[in-house]
């Protein structure tokens, strides 16, 4: 648990994919025409809302490289194109907040396209897959046009490394015109209620380096997902369509309590670079001896701590930054990172059922989640598959040892406490849900099914 709340926002998409994605199953395909329909059980409570949608546009190809503005860029070909520093256009002075130090950088800059949201958005999230070389970072920014015909200014939605030795990866506050304001990692309409919506959107990537170097970022990927899902408490429940679990790695973050508090107070709130980990090492992903020899020796599972660090956002002074987190797992070899929202749970079944887990946000009372002891404001879950009657079964860093990861929750309470945009918090006042936010780390060169599987919830690889 970790996270402040956010809003969030998400669609519902087409289910008939799932079923082709499992396999073309009589269960599948049954799930599939069911799957926005609400049970019997819940059908008088659920409220009635337009369908959610999102809108997620990625640059991935060397064409899509090579349609953007590039100043000092270079479009790189290859099995994994990206963008990388070709010849700089100067250098700038950049004095980094947390430590007060100012550098000189030689920078150059590639900038999206306009992309039209064919959901004109309340909310917008980047997420990027790129490498930064110890010397190197980079910088994304969001520019968008409103409803109205109105601009947004450019806004910073992250200067990021790999590491921390450059400079101090951040988020940046206070940014906002009046209408629009970026929290954190989000992009938000001030007044969703006004009918003032994002129409359209681009990134802009600045690129750096030290003066003199020929080392470079390189962007293999970068996205942008917008969205506007209508405000509830309840969302229609999905019917179970697959019953499958997968391998995947589990640990604890309460083994780490009091390590290295200057990692937002230790493993206490380490619950999404824990669950990072344990995908980025389903997919092969190790850290070697090297990369783990700052961490004390005594401390288990150190891999965990060496997420926190690199995970962490000194702006937000936490690991929860949601981008942050899928830039981290895409600087293991062939790992690439999105952060997007989900409709339901056959999304997720899709995604399971081609051997894809998921990291869920979810917000919740102790007593709206059976079994998981605990209320949260905030927290990451890594879903790794279903059991025969539709249960979620999730590894859950917020428990005792490595040993009690594992766990079964209630399908139907599990989706709603995830896909909802409204809650009521511990003091009984309303506060906002996570609206299906997730995570995906998955290959660079996803296989054909994974492929099917991305596409059908949303993510173009």
């Amino acid at each position: 648990m970790s996270r402040a709340e956010q809003p969030s926002r998400r669609t519902v998409l087409a289910a008939a994919v799932a079923a082709a994605v499992a396999g073309g199953s009589a269960t599948a395909a049954t799930a599939a025409t069911a799957a926005t329909a609400d049970d019997s059980a819940d059908a008088a409570t659920a409220e009635s809302a337009p369908a959610r949608t999102v809108d997620y546009r990625s640059w991935t190809t060397y064409a899509d490289w090579r349609a953007g503005t590039a100043k000092g860029t270079r479009a790189v070909a290859g099995l994994r194109p990206g963008v990388a520093v070709g010849a700089p256009l100067g250098t700038v002075d950049y004095t980094d907040p947390h430590t007060k130090t100012t550098a000189t950088w030689e920078y150059a800059t590639w900038t999206s396209p306009v992309q039209k949201l064919a959901v004109p958005s309340t909310e917008v999230i980047a997420s990027w897959s790129a490498s930064t070389p110890a010397g190197t970072w980079l910088q994304v920014e969001l520019k968008g046009t409103y409803s109205d015909g109105k601009d947004t200014p450019w806004y910073v939605m992250g200067r990021w490394a790999s590491g921390d030795q450059d400079i101090k990866r951040t988020s940046v506050d206070d940014q906002t015109d009046g209408r629009s304001t970026v929290w954190t990692d989000t992009f938000a309409i001030d007044d969703a209620s006004t009918g003032l919506r994002l129409a359209s959107c681009r990134l802009r990537l600045t690129l750096y380096r030290r003066p003199g170097t020929k080392l470079t970022p390189t962007v293999w990927r970068l996205g942008a997902m917008g969205s506007d899902v209508p405000d509830r408490f309840t969302v229609p429940a999905s019917v179970p369509g697959l019953a499958q679990e997968l391998a995947v790695r589990r640990y604890s973050q309460e083994i780490h309590l009091g390590q290295y508090p200057e990692y937002d107070s230790g493993g206490e709130a380490w619950c999404s670079p824990t669950s990072s980990q344990m995908i980025v090492e389903y997919w092969g992903g190790r850290l070697t001896a090297e990369q783990l020899a700052w961490v004390d020796p005594s401390y288990a599972d150190p891999q965990v701590c060496h997420a926190a660090r690199h995970t962490y956002d000194h702006q937000y002074a936490g690991c929860g930054n949601w981008p942050f987190n899928a830039a981290y797992a895409a600087t293991f070899k062939d790992l690439q990172g999105v952060v997007t929202r989900l409709g339901s749970l056959t999304d997720l079944e899709t995604l399971i059922a081609a051997g894809i887990p998921a990291i869920t946000s979810q917000s919740f009372l102790k007593e709206e989640l059976t079994g998981a002891g605990y209320g949260t404001s905030g927290h990451l879950m890594t879903v790794i598959g279903f059991t025969a009657e539709g249960d979620v079964i999730a590894n859950d860093p917020f428990s005792a040892d490595d040993a009690a990861v594992r766990r079964v929750y209630r399908r139907r309470e599990f989706e709603n406490i995830w896909l909802r945009t409204k809650r009521y918090n511990a003091s009984g006042k309303v506060a906002s849900g996570t609206g299906g936010v997730c995570y995906l780390y998955f290959p660079a060169r996803p296989t054909a099914r994974q492929c099917l599987a991305l596409t059908a919830v949303g993510v173009r690889v």
